[in-house]
């Protein structure tokens, strides 16, 4: 599994190590109590519906780079900080890769789950 970034015709892989938050406890506890995520690691989110999704970074004491999509547009692009970062937007998949790795992402890309 991968997840892929597609701008004006370009496409880069933005991670290759891809875990899925598939479970009320998997979601509830994303990426707290670990000590690090490998440079091309991502955690993705999927939910039935759009709706208003948030991130918060208690017990997780790495940034990260979140990114908040609806039918694969990205809604929202956000580094949240260690500890205390908290983030929101409208999403139906969240997905969430070490601080820098979204860099390159802009509102209204496509990001693709593959």
């Amino acid at each position: 599994m991968r997840v892929i970034h597609e701008r004006d015709g370009d496409t880069a892989t933005l991670a290759s190590d891809v875990d899925v938050a598939d479970s009320f406890l998997a979601r509830a506890r994303g990426l707290m109590f670990r000590a690090s995520v490998p440079d091309d690691y991502a955690l993705v989110f999927e939910f039935d519906e759009r709706k208003r999704r948030d991130v918060h970074m208690v017990f997780v004491p790495f940034p990260i780079d979140v990114l908040w999509l609806a039918d694969d547009e990205v809604q929202a692009v956000e580094t949240l900080s260690a500890w205390t970062g908290l983030g929101a937007a409208d999403a139906d998949r969240l997905i969430e890769l070490p601080a820098g790795a979204a860099s390159d992402v802009g509102v209204g890309e496509t990001v693709r789950v593959e």
